[in-house]
């Protein structure tokens, strides 16, 4: 609130920069005043520029204030050759262009105490200036009451640039509800975005004794685990991921047993098919379940030797080898996947006694830890896709059979870091189940109180259909056309000017906008503690290089954990 003596709806005579000389519906164009020879002013000790991309201007119009974004700062002259105007040979002058986007009215709440000024803002514009009225820049102490005071269900991410540090404030629900894209460049600092968000919610959390968030991370890298100390680690290599072949549907079974190289037959899917259903009907038998009621999607555990058995009794009763080829394809490569010891943690044999689904639900869900992170460092390329979606799916079809009251009482956030490697605009069999599962949760998951993060330096190599969903973007730099491009389509048309900026953006630097943005604007992500951060920090040539090369024995060491698929327990 401001405690001004004066009326602040009264122009500021020493922020007046310039007269409109045209309004082409939210678009205005001024000409900034002759005797202005710095793109500065100083108004309360503060230093105020002039043209800064983002920046904030506004103008009187009564009681009313409008607001704009600036877009463009040239001279008149390029201005009146685009529009077929002859300019004098010794003009000067310069244009500054801006987008509306809002309006707003001081009223004095004398309910108070002591009385005190309040801005009602609102976004989106009703009353359009017209030429000739004066464009003013914006008081810091203004700016704070635009961007908003962090009030409700809100976490601080970081500050808006040239505010005078104002914080950036971001709408919890609208933020993770609603599903949040994070873009940028390799370097720019998508991961550090990533955990200055989280760690906010956690810090939120911390400051009221029953918020318990329930966050969980698909990380591609193994990076995540470094800046939540206390999170709970999924990994393949220790053991501590339960992720069982019984768990995959009918589409990722056929995926993973018949492979993404082979033609896939009608007949072989249908083999697949019919042993599938039978061997969870049998086994659902052993544990209680009643075998009528289930579908083959059903997930209900069966012993391997059951699946091939139940593929051997569809063989045709001939020796034509051609006929028997595809059930031996299958059993052969069932045999390998048996065999491979990188996918031990599919292919772990059921104890034909125990239901253990509950406890592979457990892993994500439930009491615990409030971060789990799921290290998909040591999958294989060609089941990693069967993997993600696996666990996007079971996420999804746990919230879809939850009860109303009990999705309210359990909203989750699924992370999905890498997100152009499982959901991408590219039809690669080993991610269609992925595409599939990510996708729903995209389309549907707000309806069930399943939140998802999607992380990408190539956000045009991500499907179309799953980055449309997101309704909040933080854009970091990206250098890439063809990405910025994509970007650019996605943003709304005021907001093309912010977008000009991506590739001159600053480490840490983004565009924030949205439905969780207070206002879209260009922000500074929060910094962290160097132990907060993700372990994705680049390597330093020139300190590495000021080192002793690797001995023989250092080599033989690493050799074989690479040979017995070991990571270093620390690194």
């Amino acid at each position: 609130m401001m405690t001004y003596d004066r009326n602040p709806n009264t122009p500021i005579a020493n922020l007046a920069i310039g007269k409109i000389i045209e309004v082409d519906g939210s678009h205005i164009v001024a000409e900034l005043d002759s005797d202005i020879q710095e793109l500065s002013r100083i108004f309360g000790g503060e230093t105020y520029p002039i043209g800064q991309f983002g920046s904030i201007v506004k103008i009187h119009f009564g009681r009313h204030i409008i607001y704009g974004y600036v877009g463009r700062l040239r001279m008149k002259s390029e201005y009146e050759k685009e529009m077929g105007v002859t300019p004098p040979t010794s003009s000067d002058s310069r244009i500054i262009e801006a987008d509306l986007f809002g309006e707003g009215e001081w009223t004095l709440n004398t309910e108070l105490t002591s009385p005190k000024w309040e801005l009602h803002f609102e976004r989106g514009v009703s009353t359009f200036p017209l030429p000739q009225q004066t464009l003013y820049l914006t008081p810091l102490s203004e700016l704070r009451f635009i961007y908003g005071h962090g009030k409700g269900a809100t976490i601080n991410i970081g500050e808006h640039v040239g505010s005078g540090g104002t914080p950036c404030y971001a709408d919890m629900n609208e933020l993770l509800g609603k599903h949040t894209a994070i873009l940028g460049s390799t370097g720019a600092g998508k991961s550090g975005a990533v955990a200055a968000i989280l760690h906010s919610l956690l810090e939120r959390g911390s400051k009221m004794d029953n918020l318990m968030p329930r966050i969980i991370i698909l990380d591609p890298h193994n990076e995540y685990g470094a800046a939540f100390p206390e999170h709970k680690r999924l990994s393949t290599e220790e053991g501590s991921l339960f992720l069982p072949y019984w768990l995959l549907n009918l589409q990722e079974t056929i995926s993973l047993v018949i492979g993404k190289t082979e033609f896939v037959a009608t007949s072989q899917s249908n083999i697949v098919k019919v042993a599938l259903l039978k061997a969870r009907t049998t086994a659902a038998t052993e544990i209680g379940i009643d075998a009528t009621k289930l579908t083959v999607d059903s997930p209900t555990p069966y012993c391997l030797d059951e699946f091939k058995e139940a593929i051997g009794e569809q063989r045709p009763s001939g020796k034509n080898k051609k006929e028997q080829e595809p059930f031996n394809s299958v059993i052969n490569k069932l045999e390998v996947l048996q065999r491979d010891a990188r996918v031990g943690f599919l292919m772990s044999p059921w104890d034909s006694t125990s239901d253990p689904f509950p406890n592979v639900i457990s892993q994500f869900i439930g009491d615990g830890e409030p971060v789990r992170i799921v290290d998909l460092s040591g999958v294989p390329n060609e089941v990693a896709g069967v993997t993600s979606a696996t666990i996007a799916r079971t996420l999804f079809n746990f919230k879809l059979w939850q009860t109303s009251e009990e999705r309210e009482s359990d909203p989750t956030l699924l992370v999905c870091e890498e997100a152009h490697r499982y959901v991408p605009n590219r039809g690669e069999a080993q991610y269609e189940a992925a595409q599939e599962a990510i996708r729903r949760i995209a389309k549907e998951g707000r309806k069930y109180g399943l939140g998802l993060i999607l992380v990408s330096q190539r956000p045009s190599e991500v499907e179309a259909t799953v980055l449309s969903q997101c309704n909040t973007w933080i854009v970091l730099r990206i250098t890439n056309d063809t990405d910025r491009e994509h970007v650019r389509s996605i943003l709304p048309d005021s907001l093309t000017g912010l977008t000009k900026v991506l590739s001159g953006l600053r480490r840490q630097e983004a565009i924030f906008t949205g439905q969780a943005a207070m206002l879209p604007s260009r922000i500074l992500i929060r910094s962290l503690e160097r132990e907060q951060l993700p372990r994705s920090h680049d390597i330093d040539f020139d300190k590495g290089w000021q080192t002793e090369p690797m001995t023989s024995e250092k080599i033989s060491e690493i050799a074989t954990r690479w040979r017995l698929q070991q990571k270093p327990t620390v690194e």
